[in-house]
């Protein structure tokens, strides 16, 4: 069952973020070089990437070398955590700035909303709440931490910031900080969350 699955979620996940590149392409205003590097500059298509390569990785089961960090309890929550806030920033924020229409809405729908689904679901079916720990989350906070950094670094120099909340240029620094301030407060009252649900459910079953 566990194994049906990830191979079923990594393939809608690959299909995607593969897609989703696919369209910037063929749809691009800037050179194809500029264009893949706007395109891993979103925290969505990194993300659901992620999602992609944790899926196709947990298929291997190993509990040594750098390969085990795919089967230590805590990872699969980190990844739940960071795919639900792509869905809830989505949802609550950036939906109502944008029609896509076409392939777009349908691959938009599937990074936006199905992924994060499934992989709650995944989440819950499978992941060893037992083990995990609020001492962990200090280290899942590195991810959105650097990518918040290379963000504002690369749009200091190239004037293009992937969301209008982090858009330093417009909104200056001080602001584009606090937004992000609130954001990472956002990622561990979301991790505190999994925790807790996750610890709730044990005690039902």
């Amino acid at each position: 069952m566990k194994n049906i699955l990830s191979i079923l979620f990594a393939i809608i996940a690959w299909i995607a973020v593969l897609t989703q590149y696919n369209l910037m392409i063929e749809n691009r205003v800037t050179p194809i070089f500029e264009t893949t590097i706007r395109f891993f500059s979103f925290f969505t298509i990194l993300t659901n990437l992620l999602v992609a390569i944790y899926f196709s990785l947990s298929l291997i089961k190993t509990r040594q070398g750098y390969m085990s960090i795919i089967n230590k309890p805590g990872t699969l929550t980190a990844v739940t955590v960071y795919i639900t806030i792509v869905g809830l920033v989505y949802q609550v924020i950036l939906r109502h700035t944008w029609e896509p229409q076409g392939a777009q809405k349908i691959v938009d729908e599937l990074l936006h909303s199905v992924i994060p689904v499934l992989v709650i679901i995944f989440w819950y079916l499978f992941e060893e709440k037992k083990s995990v720990t609020y001492q962990q989350i200090p280290k899942w906070l590195i991810y959105p931490l650097i990518y918040l950094i290379y963000i504002l670094i690369r749009g200091r120099f190239s004037n293009f910031y992937p969301y209008p909340f982090v858009d330093a240029g417009r909104l200056g620094l001080s602001k584009v900080l606090a937004n992000s301030a609130g954001l990472i407060v956002l990622f561990i009252c979301i991790s505190a969350l999994y925790i807790k649900i996750g610890k709730f459910i044990l005690k039902i079953k």
